[in-house]
């Protein structure tokens, strides 16, 4: 999701540490004066995580779920607050926690924080307490939980591949191309308008083609933010869609957040993944096999296909 100038994404304890250390350790150890050995714990390891970086990719906020439910570690960089930073992480917290089926979440929110968590329905329990010499409050809120979906088991996976970087479009398409290739069963792409440069390809249309021909199980899950700007142009994957419904799933998100959503990735089954952390450029990082990068994207396309609605201006479109 699009905050200002930045995006939020699931994060990776074993991957991005360094990065929310940075951050938690600017506003909680410096700007708080909070030891650092009672701000990083042993939980963090367990803990679900958030970032959310600039446009140069530098971490701004983190936080974290731990997995009885309780939010913690709420961080943001001095500079960024009041931009509805913390508003977005809080969201994407509170959306995991229905993900995982959690019927309420819990916090020690600061007192100078209270007003913050009461606005999303957060309830004190208890009276004020005092932590790391700081005023706390507990607080809940109370969760319908999401109907999980049922997956199916993971087969025996290859060892992890480190990431390699993207820098041109060819590098891009035939990183993106060998991801569909590998896919089992399943493919997710997250695109703002199914960029042509690479997706109208027709060496990647017809991997695609062969992908979902070979397998009657096979499902290529797509998110589009932008329909409209197909609307003028013939584009091979739309026209592969309609020609294999049975296959091919767009939806368009209906949050603001979520169309505002800057960067573009695909994955497969196969933990293999590919991040560009702006859609409109190809820059980006991508690995064949990376279950710590590539986890933390499936849990954000599923958290937005959740929230989206079937494409209907596809059937609109004069093709």
């Amino acid at each position: 999701m699009q905050i200002a100038n930045c995006y939020l994404e699931p994060a990776s304890y074993a991957v991005d540490f360094e990065d929310i250390r940075y951050v938690r350790n600017l506003v909680f150890v410096i700007e708080q004066q909070i030891p650092l050995e009672v701000e990083f714990d042993e939980l963090d390891a367990d803990c679900h995580h958030f970032l959310v970086r600039d446009a140069d990719y530098r971490p701004i906020a983190t936080c974290r779920l731990a997995p009885e439910g309780k939010v913690g570690r709420m961080a943001v960089l001095r500079e960024w607050r009041g931009q509805g930073v913390g508003e977005s992480l809080l969201r994407a917290t509170i959306d995991k926690a229905r993900n995982l089926g959690l019927t309420s979440i819990t916090a020690s929110a600061q007192l100078t924080a209270l007003g913050f968590y009461q606005k999303f329905g957060f309830a004190a329990e208890g009276e004020v307490f005092t932590e790391a010499g700081i005023p706390h409050q507990a607080i809940r809120l109370m969760l319908q939980p999401r109907e999980q979906t049922v997956r199916s088991i993971p087969q025996t996976r290859e060892v992890s591949v480190e990431a390699a970087r993207l820098e041109t479009v060819e590098s891009t398409l035939a990183a993106t191309r060998q991801l569909v290739m590998a896919a089992r069963r399943q493919i997710y792409i997250y695109s703002r308008d199914l960029d042509y440069v690479v997706y109208g390809q027709k060496d990647l249309v017809e991997a695609l083609k062969q992908f979902a021909l070979s397998n009657r199980n096979a499902s290529v899950q797509i998110i589009v933010q932008d329909p409209t700007s197909l609307r003028n142009q013939v584009h091979p994957v739309v026209e592969l869609a309609q020609r294999l419904p049975s296959y091919f799933l767009i939806r368009v998100p209906d949050e603001a957040e979520d169309l505002q959503y800057a960067s573009a990735f695909v994955i497969n089954d196969s933990d293999g993944y590919l991040f560009r952390l702006l859609g409109n450029r190809y820059e980006g990082h991508w690995s064949p096999n990376l279950p710590a990068r590539h986890r933390p994207l499936r849990e954000e396309f599923e958290r937005v296909w959740q929230r989206s609605s079937a494409c209907a201006e596809f059937r609109a479109l004069s093709l």
